[in-house]
């Protein structure tokens, strides 16, 4: 390899060339053109299929048990055929409502072999929100933990598409407990559901064309009712390439990849501490996983001296989810006397990470290499990717663009359906990202004006304010609603926040907007100490008023004891925060 690494135009040229594995092609999507890749798998039948080039090895690990691929893919195939007979066609809702459990995956994967659409329903919500997204997705199936069956049952009689009731016990040595049965859905036990499982169980024959719809993804609903992003088999599948490009794009440019000292393949052991029922978690690590022959190592909760304990045990490779996981496997106390050696990538998104999270991670994974990205639920996963020696000297980027997505920066009085070339242009230039692909979902189910207003000509409105620099790479600059506006200046809160970050006693912060009656709003900064650090206000203020301008710097700061309120998706509940700081 040469001194001088490829450039990222020219490592993408060459794997999308004509006949390389990454080639692009071109394909029309409900009327609108689109860039594709051309060997991606047909459906996500296809790569449940190619699950079975890793039949002997581990692929699920919950405590005590341990699941092949083969193991899996007979179970998914079993649960497809019991689904068909149980009246699942190809369009019909399959919600999944429970922890992170093997059980999850097996639905998961058996409704997308029976043709169905899988739901995975936010584990964390109230009885209430689960019977709105069961009801409003017209569910007839839920596969259920127990704490989940107790939270719905006073609102069976609202789910009028819903007929069964599958549940999982969460304690692994007993049965589940079913309770009163229902006088119209019926109410069983997911392993009298499968029953028994033929070593040389197939799938059903079911046509999936690869625009039909696999998944329904709730959105964080931070205001109003959540939306139900449609994804399609294609938005999975090219998401599932999206991940293969870049992480083939960065061992071509700086080597490395999951092999050993000699060169031999290491099969990639992910810690999955994120939840399923969120895109990250499903679309772009357990899918990818499935289709790559990664072991899914899986955590009841997440405990940063619990996760230390597996690291060692199952030489876990990869790790990640949002920023403030990576630092609290860092903070903790006992982190040396653990054999963290295997650890190869540490990766998150979904929040803003310090700057000072790269050198950490290098300093504490020698093999590590630290990684950012940026994508929503209505991208299914990934848009863009920043990792290695990139995101080393961009750490404040989320990476460039997929070369299936088109992004643009459009200002805030735009009122096209897409973008045009008189657009402002250049590094300095901050708007909304706009974003084009064929992992963009095709809307929200059962919405059409918040569709239409969301998604125009292809084009998905993000709401987050960006800008691009001269290579191409993508500077997540604010949630637009998240913005403060004091006096008339706009300020960033990712910017206060990345700067906070910088500070070596802020383990966690969070900037929101207060109420002022002559400036109209104030910058305020919730903070979470190190342990056993002690710093103070006008430290902190000082701190960020050498590194932004002065109507940047927080005017309240306010210390927390407990960590930040965070919804699954790792992003910080600032309404709740807002509230709490407001009635006190």
């Amino acid at each position: 390899m040469s001194d001088t690494p490829m450039t990222i135009q020219e490592a993408t040229a060459q794997m999308t060339a004509p006949g390389q594995m990454f080639e692009m092609d071109v394909a029309e999507i409900r009327g609108i053109s689109y860039r594709v890749w051309k060997h991606a798998p047909a459906n996500l039948k296809q790569v449940l299929d190619l699950s079975l080039n890793h039949a002997d090895k581990d692929f699920l690990v919950y405590e005590d048990e341990r699941y092949t691929f083969a193991e899996h893919y007979r179970i998914a195939a079993t649960l497809a055929h019991r689904l068909r007979a149980m009246g699942v066609d190809n369009g019909d809702r399959v919600a999944v409502a429970a922890r992170n459990l093997p059980e999850w995956v097996f639905t998961f994967w058996g409704t997308i072999a029976a043709g169905g659409i899988s739901v995975p329903l936010n584990a964390w919500w109230t009885g209430e929100e689960l019977a709105y997204g069961l009801s409003d997705s017209g569910t007839v199936i839920a596969v259920v933990d127990e704490d989940r069956l107790a939270r719905i049952r006073p609102h069976l009689d609202e789910l009028e598409y819903l007929r069964e009731i599958i549940v999982i016990s969460e304690d692994r040595g007993r049965r589940p407990e079913l309770g009163e049965q229902h006088h119209r859905i019926n109410i069983r036990a997911f392993e009298d559901v499968l029953g028994d499982v033929a070593e040389d169980a197939l799938p059903p024959v079911v046509d999936i064309p690869g625009d039909d719809d696999a998944t329904i993804f709730y959105t964080s609903g931070t205001t109003g009712r959540p939306k139900g992003a449609v994804g399609t088999h294609r938005n999975a599948v090219t998401n599932l390439m999206n991940l293969f490009f870049s992480g083939q794009r960065g061992t071509v440019r700086f080597g490395g990849g999951n092999v050993d000292n000699e060169g031999a393949s290491i099969q990639n052991s992910y810690l999955l501490n994120i939840p399923l029922f969120h895109a990250t978690g499903c679309l772009a690590v357990m899918i990818t996983n499935t289709a790559s022959g990664g072991k899914l190592v899986m955590m009841h909760h997440f405990d940063a001296g619990k996760a230390l304990a597996i690291i060692e045990k199952e030489r876990i490779t990869t790790f990640g989810g949002v920023p403030t996981i990576a630092m609290q496997i860092l903070d903790h106390p006992d982190f040396d006397s653990f054999d963290t050696s295997s650890v190869r990538s540490v990766s998150y998104g979904g929040a803003p990470s310090p700057p000072d999270l790269v050198r950490r991670i290098r300093e504490a994974f020698p093999l590590g290499q630290p990684g950012n990205g940026y994508g929503l639920t209505e991208t299914s996963a990934a848009v863009a990717l920043n990792g290695g020696p990139d995101y080393v000297a961009k750490p404040a980027s989320c990476g460039p663009a997929l070369p299936i997505n088109d992004v643009a920066i459009v200002p805030e009085d735009f009122n096209g359906e897409e973008p045009t070339d008189d657009l402002p242009k250049g590094p300095d230039v901050t708007g909304e990202l706009w974003i084009k692909g064929p992992n963009v979902v095709r809307g929200y189910w059962n919405k059409p004006v918040e569709s239409a207003k969301a998604f125009t000509k292809g084009w998905l409105h993000s709401g987050d304010v960006a800008r691009i620099d001269e290579e191409g790479f993508i500077f997540i600059v604010d949630r637009a609603k998240d913005m403060i506006i004091r006096g008339g200046e706009n300020v960033y809160s990712v910017e206060v926040e990345a700067a906070l970050f910088e500070h070596p006693d802020v383990a966690d912060c969070a900037v929101i907007g207060i109420p002022h009656p002559v400036l109209g709003e104030e910058v305020g900064a919730v903070i979470v100490r190190r342990p056993g650090r002690d710093v103070d206000a006008e430290e902190l203020k000082h701190h960020v008023g050498t590194k932004l301008a002065r109507f940047s710097v927080p005017a309240h700061i306010y210390f927390r004891d407990e960590p930040l309120p965070r919804n699954p998706a790792g992003k910080v509940l600032k309404r709740q925060l807002r509230e709490e700081i407001i009635d006190n």
